[in-house]
């Protein structure tokens, strides 16, 4: 298995990889143009999971500044998701790795996400990786 940086070649592959999880189709033009339009903005990261030229996890992150303290910006972790055949053999936990060294070659301070509670599995993932949900609560809110 290889982690690097996604590429536009990647996105059918992610686009089923997502099917997975959240079971709907996504336009490969959309997902293109957007991705396309968010690497030209440099606040986005996008890595891939590789193995056998076949796409088993992803991970979006995105960089956002501060303007408090020492004004460092901070990491917000995105559409994390391993192929379903692969789960709990690494791929996650090398994602978050490279990803976390990212974000800290870029200065961040920190990383945060939110997930839903009654995905134990994830909850339990993001524990092992040394991520706690003991000090803050997230919030969520859908809009439209």
């Amino acid at each position: 298995m290889i982690i690097r940086k996604m590429v536009e070649g990647d996105l059918p592959q992610l686009e089923l990889l997502y099917r997975q999880f959240w079971d709907e189709e996504s336009s490969i033009k959309t997902m293109r143009i957007q991705f396309d339009k968010l690497l030209k903005t440099n606040t986005h990261l996008f890595l891939s999971a590789i193995e056998n030229n076949k796409l088993i996890g992803s991970v979006m992150g995105v960089i956002c500044e501060e303007i408090y303290g020492e004004c460092k910006p901070f990491l917000v972790l995105e559409n994390m998701i391993v192929d379903k055949d692969y789960r709990n053999k690494g791929v996650g936990k090398a994602l978050l790795s490279e990803l976390e060294k990212l974000a800290s070659q870029r200065g961040c301070s920190q990383v945060i996400f939110v997930t839903e509670r009654d995905r134990v599995d994830a909850v339990e993932f993001y524990e092992s990786a040394g991520y706690s949900s003991q000090t803050h609560i997230g919030f969520k809110k859908k809009l439209n």
